[in-house]
């Protein structure tokens, strides 16, 4: 059954493995489930492919650190150096954002996985990025470790992915919204599934509020009263 998403838009939802679409990223995702300590998994894709989503379920399945670009260099430093033992799994997300300081963290990282990554302290590291390995905008040294161990590439969801994912989401939400009204939002709207949930929960307490039923004529009329403010 696809009744998983590859994005984290259920609000206070907790990113895993179980609330993804798999469209075309099965082998990503297995990848990804089955990695042991001591390997490397480098994760690529544009925008909307899941990267955040999967190594967040990651960190959460297996215990973990999450660090993203937002991350600053002393603590990526910190975890590379310090004298605690490693967790189970280390995530580095968005590495194409990094500037030259947590770069030179990540690379002190990627050394300490390699030191430990054959004993007992040995650890798992997901990195993920927008491009292949040879083409991320890198220091050298780094961009080469980067296709050192595992690489799978992430795809975006298809329409026909986003459809089963949204009608799912107002499903569990007892949104009273058809099937019409999606597909023209996909037609139409953004092509990313957070903004289009999104539309749909404005829509949803929209019509509640002129007590009226959902509808792409309703759609349509909220839409342009959107524009005029």
């Amino acid at each position: 059954m696809k009744h998983q998403l590859i994005l984290d838009i259920l609000p206070n939802s907790q990113p895993s493995f179980d609330n993804m679409v798999v469209g075309h990223n099965a082998q990503a995702i297995e990848s990804a489930r089955n990695l042991k300590a001591g390997q490397t998994l480098y994760l690529w894709g544009p925008d909307g492919s899941g990267r955040s989503h999967l190594l967040k379920a990651s960190t959460h399945t297996f215990g973990g650190l999450y660090f993203d670009d937002k991350t600053s260099a002393e603590h990526i430093l910190q975890c590379a150096t310090g004298n605690l033992p490693m967790p189970p799994l280390v995530a580095i997300d968005d590495m194409h954002k990094l500037d030259l300081a947590s770069q030179s963290a990540s690379f002190t990282l990627y050394n300490r996985f390699k030191e430990l990554s054959g004993g007992e302290h040995a650890f798992k590291l997901i990195v993920a990025g927008d491009r292949a390995p040879l083409n991320m905008p890198l220091r050298e040294d780094l961009r080469t470790r980067l296709g050192s161990g595992f690489t799978e590439r992430l795809t975006p969801l298809s329409d026909q992915d986003k459809l089963e994912a949204l009608l799912n989401l107002t499903h569990e939400q007892a949104m009273p919204i058809t099937p019409e009204v999606l597909q023209w939002l996909l037609k139409y709207g953004s092509r990313d599934i957070r903004v289009l949930w999104g539309t749909i929960q404005s829509l949803d307490r929209y019509a509640l509020s002129h007590q009226r039923a959902i509808t792409v004529p309703l759609l349509k009329t909220m839409l342009a009263e959107q524009t005029l403010f």
